[in-house]
């Protein structure tokens, strides 16, 4: 049986009235170096999805965020685990972004949607939620 990973993920916009760019990260460590997502990681025990949000732009970008609506929880099958992933529209609430543990980070708006390198799970959601992605 493959293992399921929980996660989270922030598709963080300019905001969440017109959103006009979404900001996404190059991964900078493990098996997808060099790829790009959306920040965010793993659920700890006893944390809602929005909290592990909070936590993992503190510790991934060191800014607060303010989390808005769940867009989809994308459910994907990489070759050795089952990805489970709630992704969420979210806005930077203070400070300037800081990239802790990505390589790069980059503002991107609808033109510049695909000229980055993204992670299958990624590119999926991006898919589902283009119609809506910048409003």
């Amino acid at each position: 049986m493959v293992k399921t990973t929980k996660v989270v993920a922030a598709v963080i916009c300019d905001s969440f009235e017109s959103t006009t760019k979404i900001f996404a990260t190059a991964r900078g460590y493990g098996e997808f170096k060099g790829q790009w997502e959306f920040p965010g990681g793993k659920i700890e025990d006893g944390e809602t999805p929005q909290q592990a949000l909070i936590r993992e732009m503190q510790e991934e970008l060191d800014v607060k965020v303010e989390v808005g609506a769940l867009i989809d929880t994308v459910e994907y099958d990489y070759p050795t685990f089952h990805l489970s992933m709630d992704c969420f529209w979210c806005v930077v609430a203070d400070r300037k972004i800081m990239l802790k543990e990505a390589e790069e980070g980059r503002w991107l708006n609808k033109d510049e949607l695909y000229t980055v390198d993204w992670l299958p799970a990624d590119i999926a959601l991006i898919k589902k939620m283009q119609n809506s992605l910048f409003r």
